[in-house]
């Protein structure tokens, strides 16, 4: 039996979700060893948001059952109004299966998703937006000069070989800097990043002007998502072994997949390093000091770095492979 009537009944208007939404997921399952900065890390992606965004948005955060102190730490800013949707998995489901989640539930018309290794600069989510408005069908756009694989984005040459308005060219259009200065952020050794960069190219769009690169990174991106809802569902038999789908998604649904020449996001990595080089380091001069001190580094030597890297992979297993961890 009902006592009384609900008092939403009598509430006349709900508040209208913003027409974008920001969506991070989050994974740090301990802090030590390889995550031991990665809530740092993760508190500078957000204060970046939170501080560089320059249009109307909605922050969800999709955490993907991590360490207590996380949780207490993105309870705390959900509380103080700085999350307005945040999702607590119990289980760690992948990333695929957040990306079913945020694709299939989030309120905005965009979806601006980014890992939570990622720093935003001023201006990122109107000039993002910008691209995705001007130019024609496309899928999804990433805010920094990016590198790809072409048999991912065979969908955008094709479009761009065919329409009067577009022109494609094929060099190096990325500066070795640009290309490092990502590639390290994803833990490359620098004389194999250089050799990719040297026996490789970009291919580069002009559309009405306006220069493009050819390519995406599923580690940022913002698309419109009734395109993203077309790729559902994304596999999630593992935690990141199945990403590259979205990219395959989003190409057999002949979209567009673009990145831009400047850095409107930077990739962080497991540290704060790199986001200390692209701010304080500006002149070459400090930026080959800095290369060369990494370079005669004893962990550049290949021999040592295995060793390292084994022992690394043996103690995570070690401590982490039982099925029992409330973590895995």
């Amino acid at each position: 039996m009902r006592i009384g009537q609900n008092p939403a009944k009598f509430i006349d208007h709900v508040v209208r979700p913003a027409r974008i939404t920001v969506a991070v997921i989050t994974y740090i399952p301990f802090l030590g060893g390889y995550y031991s900065q990665s809530l740092e890390v993760l508190k500078a992606c957000l204060e970046s948001i939170w501080q560089n965004t320059d249009l109307p948005y909605d922050l969800l955060v999709f955490d993907n059952a991590s360490c207590p102190e996380t949780r207490q730490y993105l309870q705390h800013q959900h509380q103080q109004g700085r999350i307005q949707y945040l999702v607590l998995s119990e289980k760690n489901i992948g990333k695929g299966g957040a990306w079913n989640f945020i694709f299939g539930g989030a309120p905005g018309e965009y979806i601006a998703y980014a890992d939570s290794d990622i720093y935003f600069f001023p201006g990122w989510l109107s000039n993002l937006v910008n691209i995705v408005e001007q130019l024609p069908n496309v899928g999804m756009v990433t805010g920094l000069p990016l590198r790809s694989p072409q048999e991912l984005s065979t969908s955008t040459i094709t479009w761009a070989e065919k329409h009067p308005e577009a022109h494609l060219e094929r060099g190096q259009f990325i500066s070795w800097e640009d290309y490092w200065h990502h590639s390290s952020s994803l833990g490359k050794d620098e004389q194999e990043a250089h050799n990719q960069y040297q026996t490789t190219h970009d291919v580069q769009l002009t559309y009405r002007g306006e220069k493009y690169l050819v390519g995406a990174g599923h580690f940022q991106f913002i698309a419109r998502r009734n395109v993203l809802q077309q790729t559902l569902p994304i596999p999630s038999d593992r935690p990141m072994g199945q990403v590259r789908s979205l990219d395959v998604a989003i190409n057999q649904n002949n979209y567009l997949r673009l990145s831009t020449p400047q850095w409107w996001v930077q990739h962080l990595g497991n540290t704060l390093e790199g986001l200390k080089e692209y701010k304080l380091i500006e002149n070459q001069s400090d930026k080959q000091e800095i290369n060369r001190s990494k370079k005669y580094n004893i962990w550049s030597w290949k021999p040592a770095r295995k060793i390292l890297f084994w022992i690394h992979n043996r103690s995570f297993r070690l401590l982490y492979r039982d099925k029992t961890s409330k973590y895995l």
